[in-house]
């Protein structure tokens, strides 16, 4: 059933170049990385993350844990994060736990989902954050 016909091999990508049918990492539960992670294109996090994570989506497992500030395009977060999270459309499923504030354009949140922090839409986050700087240089 799998066996392999002689003479047919995959083609290797040159190195240092990746293939471009090669569009997400995967960071399986046992992985842990100390330091930021930033990523072309999507990114599977089921492992521990101590650093920011830039990529263009996100999906997190229910085991995958990020101690940082997370930046993508869309996010869907089944796991812990401890940080900022800034995304154009997220997804928060029921078995997720967020600490920190959150800034989106589009959101979804199941019931049964922990949240500790604010929630606000991205344009209305960045003129929130300088009004309160003025009020706090007025006192």
């Amino acid at each position: 059933m799998f066996s392999k016909k002689p003479g047919r091999t995959a083609p290797l990508a040159p190195q240092g170049k990746s293939m471009a049918s090669s569009t997400f990492s995967v960071f399986g539960a046992d992985i842990r990385i100390k330091g930021d992670v930033t990523a072309s294109a999507d990114l599977h996090i089921d492992g521990r993350v101590e650093g920011d994570v830039a990529c263009t989506a996100l999906v997190q497992g229910e085991s995958g844990e990020i101690v940082g500030a997370v930046k993508a395009e869309s996010a869907r977060l089944a796991g812990t994060v401890r940080g900022t999270i800034n995304v154009r459309e997220l997804v928060v499923l029921k078995s997720a736990r967020i600490h920190g504030d959150v800034h989106y354009d589009a959101l979804t949140i199941e019931q049964g989902a922990q949240v500790d922090g604010r929630f606000a839409p991205r344009a209305a986050g960045a003129s929130d954050e300088g009004a309160e700087v003025v009020a706090l240089a007025a006192s």
